[in-house]
């Protein structure tokens, strides 16, 4: 590109103002003297007063409504002067939210340019950008403002001489913003140049006098422009350079251009740029991503330009690694329905459920998609998912007991009642379909030291709703057993949305939510246990399907680990427990004040805050010992 001084572009602007120019500023500038003096006429009437003054003087703000109901109403001789005053008024005074007010707004002039502005809507839109900089503080938002209206206008109705006329003024208009007469933000004059469709044979004709040919004033044009984007370039706007590039369809720029923009991470600014100048652009732009290790950049332009073809490895890679970060969530269904049927997509799946242990996975997939020599695969040294997480034997759980019958609901109750410490969750089946209601929760998981069991919710309150309403009622809201959740909020929401009949779960006494206790460590419950306990959780089996039945053994070792893991994490919890004096005391866990014994409406207490029922203190270390 050419190079050139900031001073040398602003005086080569201004050189090429013609006779015609200066006629057409003339007029302009008596019509905009004219304007001042009528709204010095209005000033009387009380549009000068600030809202304040106007809501102590009904009569005037009926006054200020009227005139700007009517100018908005018919704008053949209204100047673009008054127009903006009175838009300005109307924003000023209003007690909206500024976004809430330029959507109005917005509508408003969109709405007021179907109503005979002179000499036509576009060419009224120009004049008002010239006469927006005296407007201050309002002159930027205005401008995108009455912009933005005018590209709805367009799309609907057009007005071929006004539309001409307009992409010659809108040349002008780019030559004065950037030759320093007029002050306009650099995304004004994109948006500008976008709307009106200027080229640059409209730029051209201000450049050059009327005797020289056309093909000279185009090449003055193309100059003026390279030298104005070569100094955006130089000021680091490279979105607002690449737009120019594209409006006016040069393409001299090539790979070192690129190269410069993703050096400066504005990876947006390359995308568009990559993406006007083609395909080959397209390829240099991904293998230079890749280079970078920016994977999901590349991955993007390729699924965006169906680049698939040319780069198939970094598709698959990229696929892969979207599947991994899904597997380790546990969004199984998700990560399948992401291969789309790849079959290399596929088998990096089962390599991913055999890698967490869900044989059940495993199986399904296999025989779904009819995959065969997995039975024989090593499992590689170095695992997919890298963790070693928390086995159930290592909690000293004796027993998991499933409850889905009323003898069992009875006995289980009764085990219950005599604990002083309880870790309770919930598991429902994953729904995956967007705006679709959540599933019934399916199972609940209530734990003691030695002993877990998981409640069968589903059959229970089909078969017997009045004996599971009293059972868990006796649980849930005794003030005598301490229960921990973990992010427990969301439980309570899923259980009175599923069984919204039963009273059990509108009330709760003693609970603590361990999650409200530590600065929740990234990975929610399991990365809490890794950071306690030494080790995480499995969560692979999270959004598998719970309403099945019998769920296996895998699932049922799942949901005990989720509830009983509660109770190894508030021994350590109370273990470090002490009132908060002396200057030790700030790095001790106070939990006794996380407590929450009133649960109708749930919400998490801040840190350090004490809920507003307590119990009694003497309550809590009893609990504090027991554990």
């Amino acid at each position: 590109m050419y190079t050139c001084t900031k001073s040398y572009k602003y005086n080569f602007a201004a050189q090429f103002h013609t006779h015609k120019n200066r006629e057409r500023n003339r007029s302009f500038k008596n019509s905009f003297r004219l304007s001042l003096r009528i709204i010095a006429d209005f000033s009387g009437m009380g549009l000068e007063e600030r809202p304040t003054d106007l809501h102590k003087k009904n009569d005037k703000t009926d006054k200020t409504g009227t005139i700007c109901a009517h100018a908005f109403s018919d704008l053949t001789y209204i100047s673009p002067v008054v127009f903006l005053y009175l838009l300005k008024e109307c924003y000023t005074h209003g007690t909206l939210k500024a976004t809430t007010k330029f959507r109005a707004l917005q509508h408003q002039v969109y709405q007021v340019l179907h109503n005979d502005p002179q000499p036509g809507p576009s060419t009224f839109v120009i004049q008002c950008l010239y006469v927006l900089p005296i407007f201050g503080i309002y002159c930027e938002g205005f401008s995108h403002l009455i912009v933005s209206a005018l590209r709805r206008y367009l799309k609907l109705a057009t007005n071929q001489a006004d539309s001409l006329e307009a992409k010659d003024l809108a040349g002008q208009l780019f030559l004065d913003i950037v030759g320093g007469f007029l002050n306009h933000d650099e995304r004004i004059v994109v948006k500008i140049l976008e709307v009106f469709d200027v080229k640059l044979i409209n730029i051209g004709k201000f450049m050059c006098h009327a005797k020289e040919t056309n093909d000279s004033s185009n090449d003055a044009a193309k100059k003026f422009v390279e030298q104005y984007i070569f100094g955006l370039v130089e000021s680091q706007s490279y979105m607002t350079a690449v737009s120019l590039l594209e409006q006016f369809s040069i393409r001299q720029s090539g790979k070192s251009f690129l190269f410069t923009m993703i050096q400066s991470k504005e990876l947006k600014a390359a995308d568009k740029w990559a993406t006007f100048m083609g395909k080959q652009m397209l390829c240099v732009l991904v293998q230079e991503y890749i280079d970078r290790n920016l994977l999901k950049h590349a991955y993007d332009i390729i699924k965006k330009n169906n680049l698939r073809q040319e780069f198939p490895d970094v598709y698959h890679k990229c696929k892969e690694s979207s599947l991994k970060k899904l597997a380790e969530k546990g969004c199984w269904e998700v990560a399948e329905a992401k291969t789309n049927g790849d079959r290399q997509l596929l088998e990096f799946l089962v390599y991913l459920a055999m890698e967490a242990g869900y044989s059940e996975k495993v199986d399904e997939l296999c025989d779904r998609y009819s995959l065969t020599g997995f039975l024989d695969v090593k499992v590689p040294e170095a695992s997919l998912l890298q963790n070693r997480f928390l086995h159930l034997n290592e909690l000293a759980v004796e027993e998991i007991i499933w409850v889905d019958e009323v003898d069992g609901l009875r006995n289980a109750t009764c085990h219950i009642e005599g604990c002083k410490v309880l870790g309770l969750d919930c598991e429902w089946k994953p729904n995956y379909e967007k705006g679709s209601k959540p599933n019934k929760v399916s199972i609940m998981q209530i734990a003691s030291d030695k002993m877990v069991f998981i409640f069968d919710l589903i059959k229970l309150f089909e078969d017997v709703p009045d004996v599971l309403d009293s059972c868990l009622a006796r649980i849930l809201q005794s003030p005598s057993i301490l229960k921990l959740g973990y992010n427990f909020q969301c439980d309570v929401k899923q259980l009175a949305h599923s069984y919204g009949d039963l009273d059990c779960f509108k009330h709760f006494e003693m609970l603590l939510d361990v999650q409200n206790v530590f600065k929740e460590p990234r990975g929610g419950l399991s990365g809490l246990a890794k950071k306690i306990l030494g080790a995480g959780l499995n969560k692979t089996r999270r959004n598998s399907n719970w309403e099945q039945r019998p769920l296996t053994k895998n699932q049922l070792e799942y949901a005990a680990l989720d509830a009983v893991v509660l109770i190894h994490i508030f021994r350590h919890v109370g273990s470090h427990s002490q009132p908060a004096t002396g200057t030790e005391g700030h790095d001790k866990i106070e939990w006794k004040s996380y407590i929450v014994s009133q649960m109708d409406n749930i919400k998490k207490p801040k840190k350090g805050m004490k809920s507003k029922k307590q119990p009694k203190e003497a309550q809590i270390d009893e609990h504090c010992q027991s554990s």
